[in-house]
């Protein structure tokens, strides 16, 4: 079992920048592809990123070009940088890790995005 404590949420203006990182402990992190999923209020969860064992990623089309998905295998930490933040980006950012049809998440950290 894997366990993963996400940080770097918190009140942002539109456009500016945050920077969530996700660190895990328990098994080795490097077999576990990676996720950052999202749940605005009254919407369904989304993924926004996710990075592979081997490091390809891809993303969300409402991101692309904005968010970038990384890991530091060394530091058993995942990271989503946010960049232009718009207010639709407000939701509850999770962290996930995937090994087959396992998947173990966060507890989430707020994103607020204000006009």
């Amino acid at each position: 079992q894997v366990q993963l404590v996400e940080s770097g949420g918190g009140l942002v203006q539109a456009v500016g920048s945050l920077r969530l990182s996700c660190a895990a402990s328990g098994r080795p992190f490097n077999r576990y592809a990676m996720g950052w999923y999202r749940r605005a209020p009254g919407k369904q969860r989304e993924l926004v990123a996710h990075i592979t064992t081997g490091g390809s990623t891809n993303y969300a089309d409402s991101v692309k070009g904005r968010f970038t998905i990384s890991r530091d295998n060394a530091e058993d930490t995942v990271y989503l940088q946010m960049n232009s933040l718009k207010p639709e980006d407000t939701a509850v950012y999770y962290c996930a890790a995937v090994d087959g049809p396992q998947a173990y998440w966060g507890q989430g950290t707020q994103v607020t995005v204000s006009s």
